[in-house]
């Protein structure tokens, strides 16, 4: 039975970033469930653990456009709206920013270290690899979780609606192509 949507906050302009979050989150859950199998060693052979490896390559790779174009509408759009409230030099903006730059670092390193034929690695070295990912996921959630009880509740309590509604035009466009 369809469950209606809970938001956290009453405006426009960060439900649509909620509703990005939980798309996110969606394509997150597909591949950190390969990133388990790897940390609990659930493979039986060299041949599955390859072949769950280059799907976790390509559901990341598949992921980096609609994340990528997430963090564009809150850095060029929101986070610039919003701090003509709260001021960005300090506190919670410039943190969720540098979020952004760590999880970006995480998944450049994961594709940076994996970037050579499969057959080369062992299992130990496949696995390894996949830490960059599973820690890629680990702070996207906790950013998500900032950003929904922290940053969005914030904009419901200072920002004024003649700056909400731009906003919200700003943010229509969908993340994915």
């Amino acid at each position: 039975m369809w469950e209606e949507q809970k938001f956290q906050t009453k405006n426009k302009a960060t439900r649509i970033l909620e509703n990005e979050h939980k798309y996110l989150q969606y394509l997150m859950e597909e591949w950190h469930a390969i990133v388990l199998d790897f940390a609990n060693s659930r493979h039986k052979d060299m041949q599955e653990a390859r072949a769950a490896f280059k799907e976790l390559r390509e559901r990341l790779k598949s992921f980096l456009e609609p994340l990528k174009n997430h963090t564009d509408k809150e850095e060029e759009h929101f986070f610039p709206a919003l701090s003509l409230y709260i001021g960005k030099e300090q506190g919670p903006i410039m943190s969720i920013e540098e979020e952004h730059k760590e999880i970006e670092g995480y998944i450049g390193h994961f594709f940076f270290h994996s970037r050579g034929d499969l057959e080369e690695y062992s299992y130990e070295q496949l696995r390894k690899m996949t830490e960059d990912a599973g820690e890629a996921f680990e702070v996207l959630i906790l950013h998500f979780v900032k950003e929904e009880t922290v940053l969005f509740p914030m904009v419901d309590r200072v920002m004024l609606t003649k700056d909400l509604e731009p906003l919200v035009e700003d943010l229509r466009s969908l993340i994915t192509q």
